[in-house]
């Protein structure tokens, strides 16, 4: 009787979701890099909105890292929702694509971080609120789930890269430990000084 209700509430969303009307939504992302786009060190980070460790690590590592190299690194962001943990993951993260529509990204992954505890689908929605974006738009975006497809890329080309976990981070491509993520940056600016 239970898997007849969730077979019976999957199809219900796949539905749902087919009837939402995407005029004027986009399956692509719209997000782009944190710092200088054309820096040579790239800072590559696969995180899932709802993993703690990688809220811990977003105030603790990624904000101090980016206020002291911000200018010098280019910071790209990488969706790996681990579902089968994070019921909330690959939802928060659509949502955030969709936040990246209305040019917040950043502001949207930066709230979600700071209130993680209440992550939930109607948060998702109250946050946006909060960020001064189009409700409806938003709500339309994120119902249709346009942004399947793009999160899950981010999460095969993690997979491609061998990332079991999060956050998980590379350095001008080599995977780097959170905790030498600075020395990293250090290390690659040096090798970045030598060549030239």
């Amino acid at each position: 009787m239970r898997s007849t209700i969730t077979l019976s509430a999957l199809a219900a969303t796949l539905l749902f979701a087919a009837c939402t009307d995407t005029t004027g939504l986009s399956a692509e992302s719209s997000r782009g890099p944190k710092g200088n786009p054309g820096a040579p060190v790239i800072v590559q980070e696969f995180a899932d909105l709802q993993c703690p460790a990688c809220g811990a690590a977003h105030t603790v590592v990624i904000q101090p890292l980016l206020e002291e190299y911000g200018d010098r690194i280019r910071f790209d962001y990488n969706h790996f929702p681990l579902q089968a943990i994070h019921p909330y993951a690959l939802r928060a993260a659509m949502a955030s694509e969709c936040a990246a529509d209305q040019g917040k990204f950043w502001e949207y992954v930066d709230t979600v971080f700071a209130n993680q505890s209440n992550l939930g689908a109607r948060a998702l929605e109250e946050w946006a609120v909060q960020l001064g974006l189009d409700e409806e738009l938003f709500k339309r975006c994120l119902d249709s789930q346009i942004k399947r497809d793009t999160v899950l890329a981010d999460y095969n080309k993690g997979r491609e890269l061998n990332v079991n976990g999060t956050p998980t981070f590379f350095v001008n491509g080599k995977q780097t430990p959170s905790n030498q993520l600075k020395q990293a940056v250090e290390d690659a600016f040096a090798s970045v000084t030598q060549r030239l």
